[in-house]
């Protein structure tokens, strides 16, 4: 029987006050943490656990913190990517409403870990509720001891701040993040050096997602082994999942890594609006390969999708119904990228802009039948040319769309109009 434990009390309006998540067990892993366990022995045990990034990369987290120098005199930092911007995604903000100090505790081990004194968590501009939140939370925190200097008699010190972005999707990329902190244009850097060895201020810096941090207790709490016992082996542990849509029930669900996605949008998501057949599916936030309503017998884990030419990402699982235009669709998600762009990279912000505008074209039944080979040679040309992967994001959904909705395309251009939307 799966037991959920990152939204078990996420509707208890007390769930955001530190009594009520100490009586719940809330700080006992850093408490265990500090009293018990070295820095080294933490990284250990979420490395054993195989604690892949929820963020959308899936790398694992032990090995990254493992990343950062022992013998470097510089300070080290963590930084909590709470950026959360990927479309169809929504389970960050879930958890730093709805259970705060699980994500501050999860940030404080994993800072004890990799030597760190100082966290940042960096959110959304637009979270401003979220903001307020974490805030009162981290107040608490000093008020208990759990944060401030010896804390509980260890000797360790942290403090942990709140800084809040200014509402872009390119600062949701590690090094953007980092930019962005230190007060500049948030233009991602090349890599190497990672942010592990030269981060935020040239110091070691760890980026995590919030949802990655926040499994971390129960890691610690239950060991790694409990951990793995949930879900495939090589994606494990508890995981949250976005459903939107064309869906009876969207939200957010918690289940074991690799549920059927199939399970997932017909029992949990009660299957498709106004039982309408489904056309499609974007198993992982905007920026993965589309799959057809033929595809989604497959588990949702990193390696399952990789398989099926697709990505879990941020698990923002986005249902398509039959009456969706799919060139619209793909118009409203380059339009997305185009906007986000930060405009670095050549092929990012030329290709974006010019594939938006190709697409328009011929979703208003003024586009050619070489528009459509231009539209793929473009994508080709913008995917893994660019500094950070949201190039990739933009093009691979015009590559995926293209390949697996092309007659679609070409009735746009056949018909000179949308064959699903007479309005356009």
């Amino acid at each position: 029987m799966f037991e959920k434990v990152l939204t078990k009390n996420i509707k208890i309006p007390e769930s955001r006050d530190i009594s009520f998540y100490q009586n719940t067990g809330g700080y006992k892993a850093f408490e265990k943490v500090l009293r018990n366990m070295t820095p080294d022995q933490v990284i250990d045990e979420v490395r054993q656990a195989n604690l892949r990034g929820r963020g959308g990369a899936g790398f694992s987290a032990g090995v990254k913190w493992s990343f950062v120098p022992k013998t470097n005199e510089k300070p080290h930092y963590l930084l909590c990517n709470a950026d959360e911007s990927e479309p169809g995604t929504f389970k960050d903000r879930l958890l730093m409403t709805g259970n705060p100090h699980l994500v501050l505790e999860g940030n404080m081990i994993a800072a004890y870990a990799i030597r760190a004194h100082v966290a940042y968590i960096y959110i959304r501009g637009e979270f401003v509720e979220e903001a307020t939140i974490l805030e009162k939370a981290i107040a608490q925190a000093y008020q208990k001891g759990f944060l401030g200097k010896n804390i509980l008699g260890s000797g360790y010190e942290l403090d942990i701040y709140v800084h809040r972005g200014a509402g872009a999707y390119i600062c949701g990329e590690e090094t953007g993040l980092i930019e962005s902190l230190e007060g500049k244009r948030g233009w991602p850097r090349i890599k190497p050096p990672f942010p592990a060895v030269a981060g935020v201020w040239q110091c070691p810096t760890i980026v995590n997602n919030v949802e990655t941090l926040a499994c971390v207790p129960f890691i610690i709490e239950r060991g790694a082994s409990w951990f793995k016992s949930i879900g495939p082996e090589s994606s494990p542990g508890p995981k949250l999942y976005c459903l939107s849509g064309h869906v009876k029930k969207p939200g957010i669900y918690e289940l074991p890594s690799g549920i059927n996605l199939k399970e997932l949008i017909y029992e949990y998501g009660g299957g498709i609006l106004n039982d309408k057949k489904l056309k499609a599916v974007i198993p992982g936030g905007s920026s993965v390969p589309v799959l057809t309503a033929d595809e989604i017998d497959v588990a949702m884990d990193f390696d399952s999708l990789a398989k099926a030419g697709s990505m879990l990402g941020s698990a923002g699982v986005i249902v398509i119904d039959e009456d969706t235009c799919m060139v619209d669709a793909l118009l409203n998600i380059t339009h997305f990228y185009r906007h986000e762009s930060c405009g670095q990279c050549t092929p990012c912000r030329e290709g974006t802009n010019w594939g938006e505008r190709i697409l328009r074209k011929i979703e208003h039944g003024k586009g050619e039948m070489k528009d459509i080979a231009l539209l793929e040679e473009l994508a080709r040309h913008i995917n893994f040319r660019t500094i950070c992967p949201l190039g990739d994001a933009a093009a691979m959904p015009i590559e995926s769309f293209l390949r697996k909705f092309r007659p679609e395309f070409e009735a746009h251009v056949q018909l000179g109009k949308c064959p699903l939307n007479s309005n356009l």
